[in-house]
């Protein structure tokens, strides 16, 4: 939990200038090449709900340590491990979500606090914190009644992708994403898929409502993306995964919060002098190829192809259960000169994007 109202609000103000980081490096990530307009565009949306979700969090506990009797003074964020806060957090957002309406039609205007805090400043000559508590709450409840939130599950969406005028199959891309209870880390998850039944999936009541909830089960960070998509598509004849990509965001390392241990605490001991500086976060892409296809007999008259998927054999695919894994870190450029000055062999074959002058982001291999 963190410990004071400041270290509060500079906690989310360091988080609000990483989310828009982020949006930056997944623009970049499109043209570089590394994903495609589609995904970049559907990143994107994720990172615009989850920078909802900060901010909400920072309203809700923007008082926090200023207000004597508070059952839950602060944030509690997963300093050993992710850096972000942890999964129960975000669970209980979501719990006030479905209740804002009834918190807000009980809690006064933010005109009428306004009238009250000028009131109590000019009579009673002391700070309004009870007020200000009743405010932060206020802007807390209107903020999840009107804003996506990035929630601890976020379940599949289907977007159109086009029809194969030789075979009549249909392809979409799916994307889901969730909040792991296990790691305290949001990931984000698309699947390009093959559609040969006669019904298109969104309209097929029997197979959409149970792909989406197989999906949401399978949204566990310690799964294989082998296992994923092997699972599905032994469970869907007619449904065919070509593609897998899960992107984690995160850890977030910070001198000043995290108690990770590595080479990059050790670089941000070294860059932390100016705020701005210290912080790195994380950022993994996980993918899965169909390379091929086999007829597999699923009766006694009736046979399912089934997807073949390419593992990258030399750099560990088939023990990851991956086709590729490309891991980056984002780090501001002070924390890179760093980074550079050490020359750490932990960094080799990652990708570094740093966050130079006017936010601008710089992309090395």
């Amino acid at each position: 939990m963190l410990d004071s109202a400041r270290a509060t609000r500079r906690y989310f103000a360091k988080f609000e200038r990483i989310m828009g980081h982020l949006s930056n490096v997944a623009a970049l990530s499109n043209q570089e090449k590394l994903i495609t307009t589609a995904e970049a565009k559907i990143l994107q949306s994720y990172l615009k709900s989850l920078t909802h979700s900060f901010t909400a969090l920072s309203y809700k506990f923007l008082m926090a340590h200023r207000v004597s009797g508070m059952e839950t003074p602060g944030i509690s964020i997963d300093k050993t491990e992710s850096g972000f806060p942890i999964f129960s957090e975000l669970l209980q957002m979501a719990s006030d979500a479905t209740q804002a309406e009834k918190h807000l039609k009980s809690l006064p205007s933010q005109t009428r606090l306004k009238k009250d805090m000028i009131q109590h400043i000019l009579t009673e000559r002391s700070s309004p914190t009870q007020l200000q508590y009743a405010m932060s709450q206020r802007v807390y409840y209107e903020y999840l009644a009107e804003e996506t939130l990035f929630l601890t599950q976020n379940h599949p969406q289907i977007v159109w992708v086009g029809k194969d005028m030789n075979s009549g199959h249909r392809h979409y891309l799916v994307h889901w994403a969730a909040y792991d209870s296990q790691t305290n880390l949001p990931a984000i998850y698309l699947m390009e898929l093959e559609d040969t039944a006669s019904r298109a999936l969104p309209h097929d009541e029997r197979r959409w409502p149970r792909a989406q909830s197989h999906l949401m089960a399978q949204a566990v960070s310690s799964l294989k993306l082998l296992t994923i998509a092997k699972g599905f598509d032994s469970d869907f004849d007619t449904l065919h995964p070509k593609l897998l990509r899960r992107f984690h965001l995160g850890p977030m390392y910070s001198h000043a919060y995290t108690e990770q241990h590595g080479p990059l605490r050790d670089i941000l001991a070294d860059a932390s002098q100016a705020e701005e500086s210290d912080w790195a976060l994380a950022w993994t892409v996980e993918s899965l190829l169909s390379e091929d296809t086999v007829k597999e007999k699923t009766g006694l008259f009736r046979s399912a192809v089934r997807q073949v998927y390419k593992l990258d054999k030399f750099s560990g695919g088939a023990e990851s259960g991956t086709t590729q894994t490309q891991r980056a870190v984002i780090l501001p450029h002070r924390a890179f000169q760093v980074l550079e000055e050490r020359a750490s062999s932990a960094f080799d074959g990652t990708r570094k994007y740093v966050v130079g002058e006017n936010t601008k982001i710089l992309s090395y291999s």
